[in-house]
């Protein structure tokens, strides 16, 4: 029997609460966007074609539409860790996906609603549509080296005026430890998933983003916090992004109405450097770092994202791992402080084998 979730206070038909948009477009958005009424305009909500949860849908994981999806079964019985293990400079793997396909489709934010979002390109499942659901997506077919890994994986589309730039091969998706105590993470639950990042944040909120790594790169080009106007016309030059996820999980809720609220960044432990999970997400997960690489260069001046300007980039993770192999992988590279690659190896350390075989499955 469903659980009944923590609902949101009753309001206007159209929305969650300013308070609620206000987290996902953005304070300086919402203060601008809002008028005396203290109604959201249309058009403020339409520009952006990717709004998170102004409108109730139902969906196969969601029937009644009320964006909450309670985990199966809840994690209830964790505390935040605030161990320190010994330091090893390296936990994670990686999870090499390459391109699918392109729509104008979000499950997360649109679900069931083919065509409502602005354009994203796909990785790792290759059926991930505007239907996608937990069912659908776990034990498909994926672009992904580990065939395990049927997640979908998602961003905004890049463009060069009206031509669309898709990464090639295999794009570097890590899987890290976001708290000290990389001991304590555990695999995601199967359904997981959440958008990191904001289309409408301004340049500042993506600079000062808890997910902001090292911006927009190109050559000898570092933090960009919009896209460059220029890269050099080099073979070897290419345009990157990295940005990393939340690690910390609620414990209840697959989704929430935000597509945020059932995960968290990780906090510094009073009097320490450390990092550990808040006590309202106490459940430490792996932590995702997108790592993406555009072939594009030179005169970048047209080149923008689907979603805007280059500090509107967010993407999308729909987990559908299948269980034993995340597990495996978590335990052998995050929870072993390992680097490893797709295989679960670190060649650094040959000693300790990989958590996959030559065919990246499970022994």
């Amino acid at each position: 029997m469903r659980s009944s979730p923590k609902r949101l206070p009753a309001l206007p038909a159209l929305l969650l609460g300013t308070a609620l948009l206000a987290s996902v477009l953005g304070v300086g958005t919402i203060a601008s966007a809002v008028g005396d009424s203290g109604e959201v305009p249309a058009a403020a909500v339409a520009r952006t074609g990717h709004v998170m949860a102004v409108s109730a849908q139902a969906s196969g994981d969601d029937p009644d539409g009320d964006g909450y999806i309670p985990a199966v079964p809840q994690v209830t019985d964790v505390t935040p860790s605030t161990s320190t293990p010994p330091p090893r400079y390296f936990h994670e793997f990686q999870a090499n996906c390459s391109v699918t396909h392109t729509a104008a489709d979000d499950p997360i934010v649109h679900p069931g609603q083919p065509g409502k979002s602005h354009d994203h390109t796909f990785m790792g499942n290759t059926s991930t549509n505007a239907n996608s659901t937990t069912a659908s997506l776990y034990g498909g077919a994926t672009t992904c080296k580990a065939p395990a890994d049927a997640s979908g994986y998602w961003m905004p589309s890049l463009y060069k005026g009206d031509r669309k730039i898709l990464p090639v091969g295999p794009q570097t998706i890590y899987y890290k430890a976001g708290v000290t105590d990389y001991t304590s993470v555990r695999p995601f639950p199967k359904g997981l998933r959440f958008v990191v990042g904001d289309p409408m944040q301004s340049a500042d909120q993506f600079r000062h983003h808890r997910g902001f790594v090292e911006g927009w790169e190109c050559g000898d080009s570092y933090f960009n916090v919009d896209i460059p106007a220029s890269c050099p016309n080099r073979a070897d030059v290419q345009l990157n992004i990295r940005f990393q996820a939340p690690s910390c999980w609620d414990g209840k809720y697959l989704d929430t109405p935000d597509h945020k609220s059932h995960m968290a960044y990780p906090v510094v432990k009073p009097g320490t450097n450390d990092n550990m999970c808040p006590a309202d997400h106490p459940v430490a997960l792996p932590m995702i770092e997108f790592k993406m690489a555009f072939p594009v260069n030179g005169d970048m001046s047209q080149v923008r994202l689907a979603s805007g300007r280059g500090y509107s980039f967010h993407y999308d993770f729909f987990n559908a791992w299948e269980e034993r192999t995340l597990k495996a992988m978590v335990d052998h590279c995050i929870v072993g402080g390992l680097q490893c690659d797709a295989r679960g190896y670190d060649q650094t350390h040959p000693e300790a084998g990989a958590a996959l075989n030559a065919d990246y499955r499970l022994p």
